[in-house]
């Protein structure tokens, strides 16, 4: 549990460990809801983000190839879990 205090402005400062756990970065959106005295933030994903972070994995490689069958995709995906199990 971690205890932050509230500033002349009404701000908070989250704690490192929870952004870290929360995987928040700088400009992430949060939704805020009450239930009784209760503040509950939750992060929201925005659609530029997700962009940004798939545009990231393509330039780095990270897609998987164009199929042109379900089959074929359940060919791969085998093959890729046996590599998976191989590597443990």
């Amino acid at each position: 549990m971690a205890i932050v205090k509230i500033k002349d402005k009404y701000q908070v400062t989250l704690p490192v460990a929870l952004r870290t756990q929360a995987g928040l970065e700088v400009g992430d959106l949060l939704e805020v809801t009450t239930q009784g005295k209760k503040i509950t933030l939750t992060p929201k994903s925005i659609v530029d983000r997700d962009i940004a972070i798939s545009l990231r994995q393509y330039r780095e490689g990270k897609v998987s190839p164009v199929f042109s069958s379900a089959r074929d995709l359940i060919r791969h995906l085998h093959r890729e879990a046996k590599k998976l199990k191989k590597s443990k």
